[in-house]
């Protein structure tokens, strides 16, 4: 059965049966409506047969016997039966746009929960009746899953590939022995023949998955929707093998859907856009997500004239007028990807144009350039990758755009633009060859919930990285470039390990930025020391205000990655709303790094990370695959007890803190044998970094009093309403727990343009039990909480009523 988990509180449930069916690649063709908030359109999925039922087939049904009894009790929804009606529903000659007209007519005779049928409505769980058609004396039909929420599925039929015009070239190796099934075999061997061909003819692939996607259809299927999942079934269909390889699903989102969020930018337009929802992107299109579904797709998005679509693309779109108020933007990808990086904004953006350029270039250190160009077979499935590339692998600066709301144009010009070649240049020194051959970067609206959030060739960043100097926008922006790399390129085969993306990308922003800034050693060093200490003192604090079992990098312990029979699973507390904001994925996994760093010495250490991305660039990886070849590098630090199963034991299956305290007493030796005494009466402001100025700040909280005069005084000299989002929150903090009433207006500001950062202030103006700091957090939340994001406004209304 499917459990109804409680959509905020658990686990995630990753339904999709990819043990047996396997996506390849995803078509989607849709329209973009801002009156009724909602995006409608057509996607036509191709599949591949699934690794398990292809070890199993050779035992006849039984290979998917027990796939049939796991899903039946994983699921709690109630059969659709749709008569299979106008078979040919598109006639071959229908071009690819007309296909969002086939579903727009029909009415959505849906319930809430997306369900075409009242028989027998079920609660909590289903009867095993419900779960597969029992017919041809007893034997079950095969079930497709796929992961689905908040979606309302208006038709799926299967798709007739083998009436494309030319497609004959793809049945040429097809053994077609029983002729009773000689068509339906013909059209899943074309899929398959299209999906398997060789990297250096995509263009042809991509042009024919658009004409198959274009062709008609061959008979409607039979579809439920339940809580997370879709289940597609075809009567009389009894194994994956036979099961239609290229399905069409007609459908549309909910304007509530949690996959994307409808809201206004900066300037007060409409836009809408992906904002990293807990739930992925399973109630913006059907899909597999799965991290082991590594897909490509092709997507056409229409929308009125006027508005920018930007997308996980490798190509830079421009807008085909289709009439006069709209437009149609097509974006394509080519590395396989899981669907969950699937990225979308559409709004007004304008896109920042650099008015002067300043060339920025490093020199290569000659051994890396050798490292470079050495030959290696790549590891991963065949797709035109750049690491075998000689042009690709010189590009130390890939093409870059800036897109912004009108009013943040000029700041994003004065700012963010100048940073991009720098810090991707940086990159390129660290690690090599970009895997990617573009980027976006999109200023997003106030109520994104993070500071940064990266996806194939396109970053959104937070308002919050603009103001205040370089210093929070320049690291935020390494931290995002870094996941081109960790968490998109190399990906985590178990979600739950989430320290292999976020660990790894807050370790390397300390070292993409200071090399875009050219430091010297002893800069870099105090940089890096001080960032050190402020992340210690927040994971301390996290540690002793979370639950322990939030702590644990790897909470599956010996079970990561491990899967079910089908291929589902769950991504343990994927749906604690809490978690969003917790930081110790960030930060546990970069000291354990940065222990390993100093372990093993840093330039040592950077090599064995090159060597990994070469190794395992479009793969998913487990905590061992990285630590196990990090460790056979140097086969002497085993004999000093440092082993794989000694780092699991002490970082990453246990919460806490590991022992790290050595190098912090150090550190705070250090800054109190540097006071010196002064004469009484003497006082020396000096100009602090943004980071000093936390540091001091954070201090300062550690104050049982200050008296406003103090706090006058120190806003006024370091003019901390001017200093980065870093900076003003800790002040902010300052004007909370002193009752700092001209603080008041910073406090507002924040909480309406800082929503990515301004959460847990809702709770400090709480807890002190002031009544005008209460009135001061209703208020705010009743400003911004229609804009919020959902899993914010859940958190800040625990904390208010």
């Amino acid at each position: 059965m499917e459990a109804q988990l409680d959509p905020m509180k658990d686990d995630l449930p990753l339904m999709a049966n990819t043990s047996y069916m396997l996506v390849k690649h995803y078509i989607l063709d849709l329209d973009v409506d801002f009156k009724s908030k909602v995006i409608e359109g057509i996607i036509v999925l191709f599949f591949e047969t699934g690794s398990q039922y292809r070890k199993t087939s050779h035992t006849g049904k039984e290979g998917c016997q027990s796939q049939f009894d796991e899903t039946c009790k994983m699921r709690a929804s109630e059969l659709c039966y749709t008569p299979v009606t106008n078979v040919s529903a598109c006639s071959s000659k229908t071009e690819y746009n007309d296909f969002a007209l086939c579903g727009k007519g029909e009415e959505d005779t849906s319930d809430k929960n997306g369900n075409h049928s009242n028989k027998e409505q079920a609660s909590g769980i289903s009867s095993s009746k419900d779960c597969c058609d029992i017919e041809n004396h007893g034997n079950k039909d095969f079930l497709l899953v796929l992961d689905c929420c908040d979606l309302s599925i208006l038709k799926v039929e299967e798709v007739d590939v083998a009436a494309v015009s030319g497609i004959e070239k793809f049945t040429r190796s097809a053994k077609l022995t029983d002729t009773s099934k000689k068509l339906e075999n013909l059209r899943n061997q074309i899929v398959h023949e299209l999906v398997t061909l060789p990297a250096d003819r995509w263009k042809e692939q991509l042009h024919y998955f658009t004409r198959c996607s274009q062709a008609p259809g061959c008979g409607e299927l039979l579809f439920t929707t339940g809580t997370w999942s879709l289940e597609i079934r075809k009567s009389g269909i009894q194994t994956p093998t036979d099961f239609p390889h290229a399905i069409r699903i007609w459908y549309k989102t909910k304007p509530e859907g949690r996959s994307v969020t409808w809201t206004t930018d900066q300037s007060g337009r409409p836009c809408v856009y992906t904002m990293g929802s807990p739930i992925n992107n399973r109630a913006l299109f059907p899909c597999q997500e799965p991290p082991v579904a590594l897909s490509t797709w092709q997507a056409s998005v229409r929308t009125a004239a006027g508005f920018v679509v930007l997308m996980s693309g490798e190509n830079s779109a421009e807008p085909v007028q289709l009439r006069e108020e709209c437009g149609s933007w097509y974006y394509y990808v080519t590395m396989p990807m899981p669907a969950s990086t699937f990225t979308i904004a559409v709004g007004c953006w304008q896109e920042v144009k650099q008015q002067s350029f300043t060339n920025f270039e490093f020199s290569l250190p000659s051994s890396q350039v050798d490292f470079r160009w050495r030959e290696e077979i790549c590891g991963h499935v065949e797709y035109p990758c750049r690491f075998q590339n000689p042009a690709a692998r010189l590009q130390a600066v890939i093409p870059y755009r800036v897109f912004a709301p009108w009013c943040l144009m000029e700041c994003c010009e004065e700012r963010l633009l100048r940073l991009i070649p720098q810090c991707l240049s940086a990159a390129y020194i660290t690690l090599g060859t970009h895997p990617f051959s573009r980027l976006d970067v999109l200023i997003v609206p106030s109520n994104f919930s993070s500071l940064g959030m990266a996806s194939p060739h396109i970053i959104f960043l937070s308002q919050s990285v603009l103001p205040g100097g370089s210093h929070l926008c320049g690291t935020r922006l390494c931290h995002e470039i870094a996941h081109a790399w960790f968490g998109l390129a190399i990906g985590a085969r178990d979600w739950t390990e989430e320290w292999i993306s976020e660990g790894f990308a807050t370790f390397l922003e300390d070292i993409f930025w200071a090399r875009a800034q050219q430091l010297s050693h002893d800069e870099i060093k105090g940089q890096q020391e001080l960032k050190a200490l402020l992340r210690w003192r927040r994971l301390r604090d996290e540690v002793q205000n979370s639950e322990e079992e939030l702590q644990v990098l790897r909470p599956k312990k010996e079970s990561t990655g491990e899967l079910s029979e089908s291929g589902a699973s769950v991504v343990k507390h994927g749906l604690k709303a809490e978690k969003i904001f917790m930081q110790v994925h960030y930060l546990k996994g970069y000291f354990l790094l940065r222990f390993l760093a100093r372990t093993i010495g840093e330039a040592s250490y950077l090599a064995s990370l090159r060597k990994f991305v070469h190794k395992f660039h479009g793969q998913l990886v487990l905590s061992q695959d990285f630590l196990c070849m990090l460790l056979d590098d140097i086969p002497e630090q085993k004999e000093s007890g440092l082993t794989v199963e000694s780092i699991f034991q002490n970082w990453l299956d246990t919460s806490g803190i590991p022992k790290v305290t050595k190098w912090i007493q150090t550190n705070q030796r250090i800054r109190k044998s540097g006071k010196k005494k002064r004469k009484q009466n003497e006082v020396i402001f000096q100009k602090l970094l943004p980071d000093q100025l936390v540091l001091l700040l954070e201090y300062l909280l550690e104050e049982k009093t200050l008296c406003p005069r103090i706090l006058q005084c120190l806003e006024k000299t370091y003019q901390l309403r001017e200093q980065d989002a870093e900076v003003r929150h800790r002040w902010c903090e300052l004007v909370v727990k002193h009752k700092y009433v001209p603080g008041y207006g910073d406090i507002e500001k924040f909480l309406r343009e800082d929503q990515a950062m301004g959460v847990y202030l809702y709770g400090e103006l709480m807890v002190n039990e002031d009544v005008k700091q209460q009135e001061l957090a209703h208020k705010c939340f009743a400003a911004a909480r229609e804009h919020m994001d959902a899993s914010s406004a859940k958190v800040v209304a625990e904390m208010l009523f």
